[in-house]
């Protein structure tokens, strides 16, 4: 039971509380051990109330997913305002915030998003990720390239894979995050630059 189970939480207080809770159970248990009714049980509430704020266990795990990810994008886009437009500038920052994510996420959102594979609820959700890193990326380097906004965008999306295959071999240990984030760059760099 936690601290506050036995308090009157708002709304959002309550869906926090309930959130750290199903954080604590996966990074103890695991997610297989995360259910609403376990959820419900270990934050010391009802099981409707559980029900009321996530609907489904898939629910749950996305508001974990997507709580984690919120911090990450918010991390991205401060860096990113800081950043001098220069194409090797942005290309630093992006591939070191989608390092770092993966680092800092640490094997609770892995866990979190394995659970989640094949879930059609978390199909849709991924697709709005990628759509949205795809616009935050684009918008970022639409001022160093030339490139035709289709190019552009397609190329984002390419960006979002070779990250993605990038940070698999890094989570692997087969190479450290620094060497990741630079192998990164240096693809966005090449691939966007106005003699590409």
């Amino acid at each position: 039971m936690t601290a506050t189970s036995g308090k009157k939480l708002t709304k959002a207080g309550r869906r926090e509380q309930l959130l750290e809770t199903a954080h604590a159970i996966v990074r103890e248990e695991g997610t297989d051990a995360l259910t609403l009714g376990r959820l419900a049980e270990r934050a010391g509430v009802s099981k409707p109330i559980a029900y009321e704020h996530f609907r489904t266990r898939s629910g749950l795990l996305i508001a974990l997913y997507k709580e984690i990810d919120d911090g990450q994008v918010a991390a991205l886009v401060d860096a990113l305002a800081r950043a001098p437009r220069r194409l090797d500038e942005v290309a630093r920052v992006v591939s070191r915030a989608y390092m770092a994510c993966y680092t800092a996420a640490g094997p609770e959102w892995h866990a979190v998003s394995a659970a989640l594979k094949g879930d059609e609820d978390m199909e849709a959700f991924q697709i709005q990720l990628i759509d949205h890193y795809v616009a935050i990326y684009r918008d970022a380097f639409r001022p160093c390239t030339d490139l035709p906004e289709a190019d552009l965008h397609l190329r984002c999306v390419g960006i979002i894979g070779a990250a993605e295959a990038i940070a698999q071999d890094m989570i692997r240990q087969r190479v450290d995050e620094a060497a990741a984030a630079a192998a990164l760059a240096s693809l966005i760099s090449a691939w966007l630059s106005s003699k590409a």
